[in-house]
């Protein structure tokens, strides 16, 4: 698998509260996470969810992988999403500056040819397949509420003033409700995931024709980056383009 991948802090935030981790031995892992709080508590509650969610797969899927079905790998998924929400809520009770923090995380994990995703907030899971893009993630957001009614478009939604009132994420509840799926992973399939610096900024079809036009992944996500930055660069960008050029994996 070819991947490329870049977090940029953008062109008005003080600090990056992006984060992303690629695990790509023992197992296929790919995520993105995008803090919010006040001091620096959005990048801490970002670095936890990667952390937790990277720490609780490691142990108990790349050992087992073999012996998994799909119902069981779908319930590793959700139990990491909970042990990194319970962190979070956790470290915001202990900590006076990090209360109230939460992110969103992303992830897709391949296991053999089938893509397992696992999503809570506004970060975006693209696939490109023959030629075209899809989303295949829901904005867990006020304005993708919007969007699905049928009140407003796309379009609309990228220009929306209230486009970043998320409506679910990790460390602001305890119970949490993640969204998680499967989807059949083929040869030559392209996977993008982003956090909202990109997608408010660069639609999916400036995505779709990058990740086409352009062969190297860690390219796509430069380009992508400077043409979000372009567009005043308001967020953090963070964008992971993972190319499965064959059904051979190869190391980045």
């Amino acid at each position: 698998m070819n991947i490329g991948v870049l977090t940029d802090i953008g062109k008005v935030r003080e600090i990056n509260e992006d984060n992303y981790c690629i695990v790509n031995e023992g197992l296929h892992l790919y995520m993105v996470a995008d803090g919010m709080g006040g001091h620096n508590a959005g990048e801490v509650a970002s670095l936890l969810a990667i952390q937790k969610i990277k720490e609780h797969m490691i142990k108990y899927i790349s050992t087992e992988i073999v012996e998994l079905d799909e119902e069981e790998v779908k319930g590793i998924l959700f139990e990491a999403f909970n042990r990194a929400n319970k962190e979070i809520l956790s470290r915001g009770k202990e900590d006076g500056q990090c209360d109230g923090m939460g992110t969103t995380a992303t992830l897709t994990l391949k296991v053999n040819d089938k893509l397992f995703i696992g999503h809570i907030g506004d970060s975006r899971a693209y696939l490109v397949r023959n030629n075209e893009i899809q989303q295949i993630t829901q904005d867990h957001s006020l304005v993708a509420e919007l969007v699905r009614r049928g009140s407003i478009s796309e379009r609309e939604a990228m220009k929306h003033p209230q486009k970043n009132v998320i409506t679910r994420a990790l460390g602001t509840d305890e119970q949490i409700k993640v969204d998680i799926f499967t989807k059949d992973l083929k040869p030559f399939d392209i996977i993008v995931l982003c956090t909202d610096g990109l997608s408010n900024f660069v639609d999916k079809y400036e995505i779709e024709k990058t990740v086409l036009e352009i062969d190297d992944c860690d390219e796509c996500c430069r380009t992508l980056v400077s043409l979000a930055n372009q567009r005043g660069g308001y967020d953090n960008i963070t964008i992971i383009v993972i190319k499965n050029n064959s059904h051979d994996l190869e190391s980045r």
